[in-house]
């Protein structure tokens, strides 16, 4: 049994990392933002080996600087993340946040907790793509890319660009802190595309849910009916993978120093549509007919992956795209979608 600190334990993926972690038998400290989420936690694992502490702003210097001094902390995971698209100024409200909020738990842990021996960020495949990759149908991605855009870019009138960016500096800046600060713990970083798959995690409404699953939500409140929609980036993984990628990154000596480059593969909302509909009939009414065009991977091809180092190393066996999107759709479903 390791005890771990896990951020932003409310998250989509960081709620799954909790159960996969209570399941596993760790003891668990995590992280959220108020009471209200502390006791939905609570209430969701009676008798568990878990304590819930409040961090009302992650974006703060100091923010962890009290939770990491829990003692016999061995294991960080660091999921919780300021990210979202209700700014005005990408500096103040979200790259340096971004920035702030990994290399500050970072110097918090050398600082208070000697026993951390490993500690894991929750990247994503936005600090790996590149604009001309993505328009590159002979471009193979893999964890030895780096989205070249740079700080200055960030600040540009482009929240896409503005996200990517925030995301990429906070990852480059653990590394660098790694490399110069000598901590005494190392550091895996796991980096996923798009993540669909089961919500285990308190929703106070289906408006609060999360970016990738939304596509979910409109598609069977019968928004694709007439047209299905582009699918945007081509690469996709189930959120249960991700989350066993996080747990197996630390509990894996040899996954120490190494980012790891998350995705299930390719998927475009074409194929979405059909796992929807041949395994939900009564929905038909919602959904786009089988002639209804749109959806579809673009002519010339789509850019290529590379996901061997996560397939073997962290051992993951990928959860297909139409047992993540069924799933995905009866969760959907459970909370009233």
């Amino acid at each position: 049994m390791t005890k771990v600190l896990l951020t932003g334990g409310s998250g989509f993926i960081a709620a799954h990392i909790l159960e996969l972690l209570l399941q596993r038998g760790h003891e668990v400290v995590t992280t959220v933002r108020s009471d209200d989420k502390a006791s939905k936690i609570r209430d969701a694992h009676p008798n568990a080996k878990l304590a819930v502490v409040i961090v009302p702003d992650i974006a703060k210097s100091d923010a962890f600087d009290e939770v990491v001094k829990t003692p016999g902390l061995e294991v960080v995971l660091h999921t919780a993340s300021p990210f979202h698209y209700n700014w005005t100024d990408p500096k103040t409200e979200l790259l340096d946040p971004a920035i702030i909020g990994t290399t500050s738990i970072l110097k918090a842990i050398k600082k208070s907790a000697p026993g951390v021996k490993r500690v894991v960020i929750t990247s994503s495949f936005a600090s790996i793509l590149s604009e001309k990759g993505l328009a590159d149908p002979k471009k193979v991605f893999s964890e030895a890319d780096w989205n070249p855009n740079t700080y200055e870019d960030g600040l540009k009138d482009n929240k896409a660009t503005s996200y990517r960016v925030s995301k990429t500096i906070a990852e480059k800046s653990a590394w660098k802190f790694i490399e110069e600060e000598k901590p005494n713990f190392d550091l895996a970083t796991v980096c996923p595309p798009l993540v669909f798959g089961p919500i285990v995690h308190h929703l106070n409404s289906l408006s609060a849910i999360n970016t990738s699953n939304q596509r979910f939500v409109d598609l069977i409140q019968g928004k694709f009916k007439d047209e299905i929609p582009p699918t945007g980036v081509y690469f996709w993984v189930d959120v249960r993978d991700v989350a066993l990628a996080h747990v197996e990154a630390f509990e894996r000596p040899e996954a120490g120093g190494k980012r790891f480059f998350t995705t299930a593969g390719k998927f475009n909302n074409r194929e979405v549509v059909a796992a929807v509909r041949k395994n939900f009939p009564e929905l038909k009414d919602k959904l786009p007919s089988e002639g209804v065009k749109g959806g579809d991977y673009p002519e010339g091809g789509v850019y290529g992956y590379d996901n061997s180092r996560a397939t073997k190393e962290l051992g993951i066996n990928w959860i297909s795209i139409e047992k993540s999107s069924v799933d995905t759709v009866k969760s959907l479903q459970a909370v009233g979608a």
